[in-house]
C-alpha cells in the first residue's frame, strides 16, 4: 500500500453477500454440480457471473492437496481483526456430490497460491461482483452480474514498485483512522503482495484505495497499490464485497 498498512485498521467493515451459516449443499443443485459425481474429482465452481467465497469458521488449515502437505493455518479473524475470507476456485466432492474440500486461493505469498481447505471448516457465500484493473489503461472497472456498473481512472505502481498482475480476490475491507490520509475513506484489500516491498509491514499487501493526492490519479506513482478518486472509492467499497474476484492485467 502507499504507506504502512498498520495505520489503517482501527475501523473495519466486511460484508459477504449471501454468506451461509452452513455450507451450501451440492446435492441441492445450488452449486451447479449436477447429480453424478466422482469421488475425489475437483469440479470447477462458479461462472463468469457468479463466484464463491469461503469464510473461515474458527480455524482452517490449507493443504497443497487434500490431506497433503500443509501450506498454512488461518484463524477466524485475520491480523487486522476482520473475518478471514478465501476465494473459492473449485470443489472436491464424494460420490453423493457432497463437498469434502474446497480449492481456494490463499491471501499469502507467493501471489496466486492455491490450496485446499476442508469444507466443514468454512461457510460458503455467493459473490456476483468482479473487478478488472487494466494497468496499461490505468483504469478500474467494476462488474455486477456480468454488466459493467462503474469505471474510473486510477493511479498504479511506479516502475520501481509496480502493481503485481494476476488473478486475486478481495480479502478484506478497511476503514482508516483518518479519512483525509493517504488511503482516503477506505481500502479494499486484495490477496496480492508487492513483488519488491517484501520487508514492509504484513509483507507489502496490495489494495485499491482512495488518496489525499488526487493529482496522482492516472499516473504510475504508487508503491504498488491502486488509487482511485475518493468519491469513486466509496462506491467501490460498498459494492466490492469480500470474495470479489480481482483481475489485474498488464
Amino acid at each position: 500500500m502507499g504507506t504502512r498498512l498498520h495505520i489503517a485498521v482501527l475501523g473495519v467493515a466486511l460484508v459477504l453477500a449471501g454468506a451461509a451459516s452452513a455450507n451450501e449443499d451440492p446435492r441441492s443443485g445450488a452449486l451447479g454440480l449436477g447429480r453424478f459425481c466422482a469421488a475425489g474429482a475437483v469440479r470447477p465452481l462458479g461462472s463468469a457471473h457468479v463466484t464463491y467465497a469461503a469464510v473461515v469458521r474458527r480455524r482452517a488449515a490449507a493443504f497443497r492437496a487434500p490431506g497433503g502437505a500443509r501450506l498454512g493455518t488461518f484463524e477466524r479473524l485475520n491480523v487486522n481483526g476482520v473475518p478471514t475470507v478465501l476465494g473459492v476456485r473449485g470443489v472436491v466432492v464424494d460420490t453423493r456430490c457432497r463437498a469434502q474440500w474446497y480449492r481456494v486461493q490463499l491471501p499469502m505469498r507467493p501471489n496466486g497460491i492455491v490450496g485446499y481447505v476442508a469444507a466443514r471448516a468454512v461457510g460458503l457465500g455467493r459473490v456476483r461482483t468482479r473487478i478488472v484493473v487494466d494497468l496499461s489503461a490505468r483504469r478500474v472497472t467494476l462488474f455486477r452480474n456480468g454488466r459493467r456498473v462503474l469505471a474510473t481512472p486510477a493511479a498504479i505502481g511506479s516502475s520501481a514498485t509496480p502493481t503485481p498482475t494476476g488473478r486475486f480476490y478481495v480479502n478484506q475491507r478497511l476503514v482508516p483512522n483518518d479519512p483525509g490520509g493517504p488511503f482516503g475513506p477506505g481500502a479494499i484489500g486484495i490477496s496480492a503482495f508487492s513483488n519488491v516491498l517484501t520487508g514492509w509491514t504484513q509483507g507489502g499487501p496490495i489494495a485499491i484505495h482512495g488518496t489525499n493526492q488526487p493529482w496522482s490519479i492516472g499516473h504510475a506513482v504508487s508503491n504498488g497499490c491502486v488509487r482511485v478518486p475518493n468519491a469513486v472509492l466509496r462506491r467501490l467499497f460498498a459494492a466490492a464485497l469480500a470474495g470479489t474476484p480481482v483481475t489485474i492485467r498488464p
